[in-house]
């Protein structure tokens, strides 16, 4: 019964990138027709909403602590969502996008090292020039031109890293040291309802931005039937599904591989823009995206190692 729910996790779990790949396709196509942080804040909002009607009960279970520590994640997921709407709103390449996005997942030990002083895998330390080398083929084709976007994309990987540690350690229990010295346990946030807490802040987080950079009145008044299915579309399909499917698969097995099967998401990305957007790439920005993923193998090579040896 293991090996069938690990299977069934681990073909969820595909699901679950695929969703996210179609999840850059509408809001790629949301934010050329309305401001991306007022976009955001819809789509977050109601995700929110949807995925809450779900987590209802753990939701009225929460202490004022756990609904604390996950606003806090909140807030540093939505920083790190608006500069990546930014990104998508400006940028030239939806795949391109998606790969640079990709780096947070690099970057999680180095934030973890600097933030939380946890010793990184070895493995982080030969996935870091092979990304920094595929960040340099895509920055560099035909000269120094980092593009606008490409550093909305960047800085949204770095704050991605930071959420990542931040939510795993909210999603699970730790010992932690009290004012007074004291050790003590600190349960985790149950799924349902940490992720719904989250998607709550990001929708607040980006509501704030959108009210101060944003021309509302102008947006209200533009408003159409095709933005609105784009914001539910990608609210319901691209957010709250997203994010159910993932909690369940994750809680199928223990010994599910989706820290290697999850970072599938940009090569879809990259896949779905072709056909959607019809974008294409040089041959050395391919090159880039490809060091790119390879350094996210690099980084997951115990995981990598593990699932060669189940398949094999």
């Amino acid at each position: 019964m293991g090996v069938v729910n690990s299977g069934k996790s681990e073909l969820l779990l595909v699901a679950v990138t695929l969703l996210a790949g179609v999840s850059w396709m509408f809001s790629k196509e949301a934010v050329l027709l309305m401001p991306p942080l007022l976009f955001m804040a819809l789509r977050f909002a109601l995700a929110g909403l949807v995925l809450g009607l779900a987590g209802w009960r753990q939701l009225r279970r929460m202490s004022r602590d756990k609904y604390w520590r996950s606003f806090k994640v909140g807030v540093v997921f939505g920083l790190a969502m608006s500069f990546w709407i930014m990104g998508l709103s400006v940028g030239s390449h939806v795949g391109e996008g998606a790969f640079l996005t990709s780096l947070g997942v690099v970057l999680v030990p180095v934030v973890a090292r600097l933030v939380f002083k946890e010793t990184p895998p070895a493995s982080t330390w030969v996935a870091l020039p092979v990304a920094a080398s595929g960040l340099a083929l895509l920055s560099l084709d035909g000269g120094f031109q980092a593009e606008l976007g490409q550093l909305f994309y960047i800085a949204s990987a770095c704050v991605f890293a930071l959420f990542f540690t931040l939510n795993s350690r909210a999603a699970n229990d730790a010992v932690v040291r009290a004012a007074n010295g004291e050790q003590m346990r600190r349960e985790r946030v149950p799924a349902v309802a940490l992720t719904t807490v989250v998607l709550f802040t990001v929708g607040l987080v980006t509501a704030c931005g959108s009210l101060l950079l944003e021309d509302w009145p102008t947006a209200i008044a533009n408003f159409t039937p095709v933005m609105l299915g784009w914001v539910v579309a990608s609210a319901t399909v691209g957010t709250a599904m997203r994010f159910f499917v993932q909690t369940y698969a994750q809680s199928l097995t223990v010994h599910s591989h989706g820290v290697v099967i999850m970072v599938l998401e940009p090569m879809w990305t990259a896949l779905f823009a072709v056909f959607w957007f019809g974008e294409s790439m040089s041959a050395v920005q391919i090159s880039g995206c490809l060091m790119i993923f390879l350094s996210l193998m690099v980084n997951r090579w115990s995981s990598v190692r593990r699932l060669l040896k189940a398949w094999l």
